[in-house]
């Protein structure tokens, strides 16, 4: 079969902070459910990390900076020297095919269980997640949150900062910290979820503190070219409201690109939006914009290209496709080819544990794409 070739800015390299990349292709963070159940990357991870290798930046799946911030079961985390050794495997290999990594930081907020983590989850309010929560022996329902106290804020804000660390020792080029999808920074952000009377609740300047203070935090323990920030502005998993969204991220966004981190990272951005382009006009730095393509729905034919072109037509600088690569391994050369891509496999996405619906995506070759070495 014959595909024919065609321009695209997404097919440009572009540079981010002091990385060179070889194209605006980003692959997000994309929970699979693959680590060993103490937060150890597998070798199957390494592999299906190191078949992407091609993106122009690899942003690695949410991982724990603390074990009550474990969300499900078979979550990575980077708060222990095992960790860190497993995940230097998989940037090791990501690295000898030519790509660069940074890790998403993700505290799972009032979204954890205690058979997940060992500990009764903790958020801003003692609101529980109004759904059930998968464990290693079924779904549950949510427990009530414990409300976090100054301690619990401060230390948790540390351990963000030493997660950073470990990650820069693990061989990422950076880490994406992760205020946004109902996880715990976002859970201080939103109304419903924060219900504190302190200076981390209330007016918006009181609920953006949390996340700024981690982002700092993290700026000052790694520095601020190695940080990216992302960020949902209304949107509602995990059962997040919140309530003035204009409000929130006309103070968040500000007080982030003041800590002048890398890039900011949103979810689901259309362009045709007055807060997405009110954000692109006051972010100063990289903006990955991350397409709305029918959440829960069908992918595109193309991948997400198309929306991709639109938002760098719109102003964003580089564009992230998450389930157009889970699919497809080579998915920078099957864009840029305009070949078709795999069909995706939603059964084999989380909880299986194994290879099928992670790595045994053919290539455009018709092979599985090639084990990491």
């Amino acid at each position: 079969m014959t595909h024919t070739t065609a321009s695209s800015r997404l097919f440009e390299s572009t540079s981010l902070g002091p990385l060179a990349l070889p194209n605006r292709l980003v692959m997000p963070p994309l929970t699979r459910n693959r680590a060993g159940a103490d937060g150890v990357p597998r070798p199957l991870m390494v592999t299906h990390y190191a078949q992407r290798a091609t993106a122009g930046l690899i942003i690695a799946e949410g991982t724990t900076p603390n074990a009550v911030g474990q969300t499900y079961p078979n979550i990575p985390g980077i708060h222990t020297d095992a960790q860190v050794a497993g995940w230097r495997a998989v940037t090791d290999a990501v690295r000898a095919g030519g790509g660069r990594m940074f890790l998403q930081l993700q505290h799972g907020g009032r979204v954890g269980h205690p058979d997940n983590s060992g500990h009764r989850p903790v958020a801003p309010s003692p609101v529980a997640l109004p759904e059930t929560i998968h464990t290693p022996s079924g779904r549950q329902e949510a427990v009530v949150p414990r409300e976090m106290t100054a301690d619990d804020i401060r230390e948790t804000v540390a351990d963000f900062a030493a997660a950073a660390r470990r990650a820069v020792d693990a061989g990422f080029e950076g880490v994406e910290v992760h205020a946004a999808n109902g996880h715990l920074l976002h859970q201080f952000l939103a109304k419903n979820t924060n219900r504190r009377t302190d200076g981390y609740g209330g007016p918006v300047e009181h609920r953006v503190r949390f996340a700024v203070e981690v982002v700092r935090a993290v700026v000052d323990a790694i520095g601020a070219d190695r940080v990216g920030v992302r960020i949902s502005p209304g949107v509602t998993v995990n059962g997040v409201e919140e309530g003035d969204t204009n409000e929130i991220y006309a103070a968040l966004v500000p007080a982030l690109a003041a800590l002048d981190p890398v890039y900011l990272h949103v979810i689901f951005a259309d362009p045709g939006q007055p807060l997405y382009r009110r954000i692109r006009a006051a972010w100063p730095h990289t903006l990955i914009a991350n397409p709305v393509l029918g959440f829960g729905g069908p992918l595109p034919a193309d991948g997400g290209k198309a929306a991709g072109e639109r938002l760098l037509d719109a102003g964003a600088d580089l564009i992230s496709l998450g389930r157009a690569f889970l699919a497809n391994p080579d998915l920078v050369e099957r864009l840029r080819l305009g070949a078709p891509l795999n069909p995706l496999r939603e059964t084999n996405w989380m909880y299986s544990g194994d290879e099928a619906g992670y790595n045994d995506y053919p290539t455009l070759a018709g092979t599985a794409a090639p084990a990491a070495v």
